[in-house]
C-alpha cells in the first residue's frame, strides 16, 4: 500500500525515469504531475477539486505574468545583435589592442564576451559568433588548442550571469524577487568571474608562454588613433544600449518589460548603424536624435518636464522610427529581423510549455506534502547553513549534467525557495537571502553549458570548429574553466557581500519604539444655544 510519505520520493523518481527515457521535459512534467495527481485522488490523499488549482495557477502565474513578458524582448534583442556585425568589429579591434601582450587574444575574447553578455543574453549566439571569428585567428598565431576551446566556451557562458541575463529574469520570477535587485546582486560575481578568467590567462602566460603567444607586429594592421577609434565605435553604442536596458531599470524609470522593449528597438538601431548600406543621411538623422535625447535629459535633470522636453524626445522617437524603417528596407536586416522573430517565438513557446508542465507537477507535489518532506530532508542536513549550501550546490552541479537552466529553475527552485529563505535569512537578512541564493545558483548553473559530454556550449563549439580541432581538446579544454566557475561559487558562499554589497540596506527600525504624534487642532467652542428659527 502506498502511503502519503512515499508519494514525494516516488514523484521524483518517476520524473527522473521519464526524462532519462527521453521524453520532452515540458510534457514529462505535466504527465508525471497529473498521473500522480489521479493516483493521489484514488488513494484519498485529496479530492478532484484540488486539481482546480492547476488551471488557476497557469492563467494567473504563467500566462498573466507581466515579468515573463520581458523574456521575448531580451531574446529578440540577442537574436538581432548576434548577427549584426558588432561582435566581429569588437573582437577585431580588441584583438589588435591587446595583441602585443601574451594572451592578448584571450583577454579580448573574455572582455568582448562580457560586453556581449550585457547586451545579448544568449549563450548559443555568443559561443558561435566568437568561435567563428576568433578561433581561426587564435589557431593561426599558435595558441594552445585546449586554451582556445576553453576560453571561447567559458566566455560564452558569462552571458548566463551578466545582466540582462534571461536566467536572472527567470530566477527573479521563481524566487518572487525583483529583477532589478537580482541584477544588482549579479554584478559583483560577474566582475569577479571576469577577473578570475583574466587571472588564469595571465598565470598561464607566465608558466607556459608558448600556449598564449603575442600577436606578431606585422599582423597588427591598426595603430594609434585609428585603433582606438574602432574600439570606441564598438564600445560606445554597446554602452548606450546597456544603459538604456539596465540603467533605466535600476533607476526605477522602467519595468523589466519596458526595458526589454527599449532594448529590442535599440538592437535594431544598432544593427542598422553597423550595416554597410546605412547612408550618410541616416547618420545625420541618428546624430539629430542623439542630440535631442541629450537636450531632453538635461532639461529633465535641471527643470521639470516642459514643452521643450516633450519636443526633444519627440524628435528622438521620430529619429528611432526612421532608422527602424530604413532597417526594414535593407534586405539583409529585414531577413535578420524575421529570423529574430522566429527564434524568439520558439524560445518563448518552450519556456511557456515548461512553466505549464512544472505548474502541474508542483501543485500535485505540494498536495501530497512534498514541501514538508523536502523541508525535513534539507533542514536535517549536518552543518547547518553551510551544509545546506554545499549540498544544494553539489546537487545543482550534478543535475546540470542532464537538465538546462530553464528546467532546473522551473522544477527545483519553487520547491526549495521557501526552505532557502528560512535557512539563509539569519545570515544575510530576510530581504537579501533569496537574492544571494539565486545569484549563487546562477553562477553554479553556468557549468551546465560546460559539462562534458552534455554541455551545450561544447556542442555549439563542436558544430562550428574546424575538422582539425579534436573533440577531446574541446572537452579537456573546458575543465580548468569549470574549476574557475566552482571557485566563484565558493567565493559567493564564503563572502555573501559580493552579492549583497550593492543591494539597498534594510531599515533597522524598532516598531515598538515608533511614536506617531498627531498635532492637536483647536476647534471653535460649540454653540449649544436654542435652534434658530
Amino acid at each position: 500500500m502506498i502511503t502519503l510519505e512515499m508519494m514525494p520520493p516516488l514523484m521524483f523518481g518517476g520524473l527522473v525515469l521519464a526524462m532519462l527515457i527521453g521524453f520532452p521535459v515540458a510534457f514529462t512534467l505535466a504527465a508525471v504531475g497529473l498521473s500522480f495527481g489521479f493516483l493521489a485522488i484514488h488513494l484519498g490523499f485529496f479530492d478532484l477539486n484540488f486539481l482546480q488549482a492547476i488551471p488557476g495557477r497557469v492563467f494567473g502565474s504563467v500566462l498573466s505574468n507581466e515579468l515573463l513578458l520581458a523574456i521575448p524582448f531580451f531574446t529578440f534583442m540577442g537574436a538581432i545583435l548576434e548577427r549584426c556585425g558588432l561582435a566581429e568589429d569588437m573582437l577585431d579591434s580588441m584583438g589588435q589592442l591587446f595583441g602585443p601582450v601574451r594572451g592578448g587574444l584571450g583577454y579580448s575574447v573574455i572582455i568582448v564576451g562580457f560586453i556581449l553578455g550585457a547586451i545579448t543574453g544568449t549563450v548559443a549566439a555568443q559561443v558561435i559568433a566568437m568561435a567563428l571569428i576568433s578561433m581561426p585567428v587564435m589557431i593561426r598565431y599558435g595558441y594552445n588548442m585546449r586554451y582556445i576551446t576553453g576560453v571561447l566556451a567559458a566566455s560564452g557562458t558569462i552571458t548566463q550571469l551578466v545582466p540582462p541575463s534571461l536566467v536572472l529574469i527567470v530566477l527573479a520570477d521563481q524566487l518572487g524577487k525583483s529583477v532589478g535587485d537580482m541584477y544588482l546582486g549579479a554584478w559583483g560575481p560577474s566582475v569577479f568571474q571576469i577577473m578570475l578568467f583574466a587571472g588564469y590567462t595571465f598565470i598561464l602566460g607566465l608558466i607556459k608562454p608558448g600556449h598564449v603567444p603575442p600577436v606578431p607586429k606585422e599582423a597588427r594592421t591598426l595603430t594609434g588613433w585609428a585603433l582606438w577609434k574602432k574600439c570606441l565605435m564598438g564600445i560606445i553604442p554597446s554602452a548606450v544600449l546597456i544603459f538604456v536596458v539596465l540603467g533605466t531599470m535600476m533607476m526605477g524609470l522602467a519595468t523589466p518589460t519596458e526595458a526589454g522593449a527599449m532594448g529590442a528597438v535599440g538592437a535594431i538601431v544598432l544593427a542598422a548603424i553597423h550595416h554597410k548600406d546605412f547612408t550618410s543621411n541616416d547618420r545625420k538623422v541618428l546624430v539629430i536624435g542623439v542630440i535631442a535625447a541629450g537636450i531632453g535629459t538635461i532639461i529633465a535633470m535641471l527643470f521639470s518636464e516642459n514643452l521643450i522636453f516633450k519636443l526633444a524626445f519627440a524628435v528622438t522617437y521620430l529619429a528611432v522610427a526612421w532608422i527602424c524603417f530604413q532597417a526594414a528596407r535593407i534586405p539583409d536586416l529585414r531577413d535578420l529581423i524575421k529570423q529574430g522573430y522566429e527564434s524568439t517565438m520558439r524560445l518563448t513557446c518552450m519556456v511557456t510549455f515548461i512553466l505549464i508542465g512544472s505548474t502541474c507537477f508542483s501543485v500535485v507535489f505540494l498536495g501530497v506534502s512534498g514541501g514538508v518532506w523536502l523541508e525535513h530532508l534539507l533542514t536535517s542536513l549536518p552543518g547547518g547553513v553551510w551544509g545546506f549550501l554545499i549540498f544544494i550546490n553539489l546537487f545543482i552541479f550534478f543535475l546540470a549534467f542532464f537538465l538546462d537552466f530553464f528546467e532546473i529553475a522551473f522544477i527545483i527552485l519553487p520547491m526549495i525557495a521557501p526552505i532557502a529563505q528560512k535557512i539563509l535569512a539569519p545570515v544575510v537578512g530576510p530581504d537579501a537571502a533569496l537574492i544571494w541564493f539565486g545569484v549563487m545558483l546562477c553562477v553554479n548553473m553556468q557549468t551546465s553549458f560546460l559539462h562534458p559530454p552534455f554541455g551545450f556550449a561544447l556542442f555549439y563549439l563542436r558544430g562550428v570548429a574546424p575538422k582539425e580541432v579534436k573533440s577531446s581538446d574541446i572537452y579537456w579544454g573546458a575543465m580548468p574553466w569549470i574549476g574557475l566557475q566552482m571557485i566563484m561559487v565558493l567565493l559567493v558562499i564564503i563572502f555573501p557581500s559580493v552579492v549583497t554589497g550593492l543591494l539597498d540596506k534594510p531599515l533597522n527600525v524598532d516598531l515598538d519604539k515608533v511614536k506617531i504624534e498627531v498635532p492637536q487642532i483647536e476647534l471653535p467652542p460649540l454653540d449649544l444655544g436654542p435652534p434658530q428659527k
